[in-house]
């Protein structure tokens, strides 16, 4: 949890839950279970349980404290919606960010079902973005599920992209972002996976963002895709600081 980070399409991470549970293949080779684990049994760490589910309370207000407006993606390390995280915790945070209206939440989850029942009960404002991961055909369903979500802006997360997502509906969709696994362990991704996916997000409106080819060394791979890079963000959004430093270097 941190006021900055690496990843492409955000600024910021927020993790008031920590520790998972695998619910589908995007999630067998799990960065935030590789770094959590590492630390498991050190006395005092923030991991000190590992990857197992935890509750910080004491981390619910941290948004509130942080005053320059940013792009902040909430459980970088967890799932919101996991089932062991009780109704009352999520709803604590989905108030911190209707308090935090400076700053644009990004959350994802691969618990659909439990987001499209808890979603009529919970605040929506315009500074809250929901979206679901979708790994391959199998689970294209998320989107339909994320559609019934009154947010205002809904997002689909490509990566681990592992095969192409034959019978995904973009209606509703306002962003895509896609991407290669990456670690020693990393599934391939096939370019005419990604460039079909652009090619639909173009006919359909959608945003689209290609955050890396993946492979051992992620960031070396880069994330040119026939040969620009996709930074696209949904209409009104503005770039991260990051990709903006990216842009005006290149001119």
């Amino acid at each position: 949890m941190a006021d900055h980070t690496t990843i492409e399409w955000t600024e910021a991470t927020w993790n008031p839950v920590t520790g998972c549970d695998k619910v589908s293949p995007g999630c067998a080779h799990c960065y935030a279970e590789t770094f959590a684990e590492r630390f498991r049994g050190v006395p005092g760490h923030p991991y000190e349980q590992g990857f197992d589910l935890r509750l910080w309370p004491d981390r619910l207000q941290l948004p509130l404290r942080w005053r320059r407006p940013r792009m902040i993606f909430v459980n970088s390390m967890s799932d919101l919606f996991h089932e062991r995280v009780p109704e009352s915790f999520i709803r604590s945070a989905f108030q911190v960010m209707v308090e935090a209206h400076w700053h644009t939440f990004q959350v994802l989850t691969k618990r659909h079902q439990r987001l499209a029942d808890l979603a009529p009960s919970l605040p929506w404002p315009p500074n809250v973005w929901m979206g679901v991961s979708i790994e391959n055909r199998r689970f294209v369903e998320r989107a339909d599920y994320l559609r019934r979500v009154p947010a205002h802006v809904r997002f689909v997360s490509a990566e681990p992209l592992l095969g192409p997502l034959v019978g995904l509906d973009l209606r509703g969709i306002d962003w895509l972002i896609a991407g290669g696994e990456s670690g020693f362990r990393h599934r391939r991704i096939d370019p005419e996976w990604v460039r079909d996916l652009r090619d639909r997000c173009q006919a359909a409106g959608v945003a689209f963002f290609f955050k890396q080819w993946g492979g051992i060394h992620a960031k070396q791979g880069g994330r040119v895709l026939d040969g620009r890079e996709w930074s696209e963000l949904p209409r009104g959004a503005r770039l991260p600081t990051r990709l903006v430093a990216e842009v005006a270097r290149r001119r």
